[in-house]
């Protein structure tokens, strides 16, 4: 069976959420977003954007910035580990099962996601929906603050940055 498609996803409209004075110096040219690499981070190391969300990303920086701005950017998913297509959980699940095995037999922890095996291509977003929040009304399968995000791990993806009227 051939490999799953890659770049499968067109360009994108993001927001991301960030204090007023890191917004301006992007916007002019003066600095770039640098890459979040904690430990929560649930698509792991990248700069992340919520995906068509301008809103969801004021709420977000309203509640960790003193100064709350969203700026938005166009970027091109690239080599995409896009967590929503069709089949890609039995993927996900064979890697860490193949990994899992790898450790154990080595007696090492499993490793962090910044390795290559197999000459493979590292990915250079990675995309996913985030099931957040209360549900909307009793028995629903929707919540309050669900939201698509992408973790851009390969910078050279942003096309571009623009102001979001009203938010910076």
């Amino acid at each position: 069976m051939p490999g799953r498609p890659k770049n499968s996803l067109g360009p994108l409209v993001l927001f991301h959420g960030c204090d007023k004075d890191v917004a301006e110096a992007v916007l002019s040219g003066q600095a770039t977003l640098q890459p979040s690499e904690n430990d929560y981070d649930w698509l792991g190391n990248g700069i992340y954007f919520w995906v068509d969300s301008p809103e969801r990303a004021l709420s977000w920086a309203n509640l960790r910035r003193s100064s709350p701005s969203v700026i938005g950017a166009f970027a091109y998913p690239g080599n995409c580990l896009n967590l929503t297509d069709y089949g890609v959980m039995n993927e996900l699940a064979l890697a860490y099962e193949a990994t899992l095995g790898i450790s154990a037999a080595a007696g090492t922890p499993l490793p962090v996601n910044s390795v290559r095996e197999n000459g493979q291509k590292a990915y250079d977003t990675v995309y996913g929906v985030f099931e957040e929040g209360e549900l909307v009304y009793p028995g629903a399968g929707f919540r309050d603050r669900t939201h698509v995000q992408i973790a851009i791990r390969n910078p050279e993806m942003i096309l571009g940055y623009f102001r979001v009227d009203g938010m910076t």
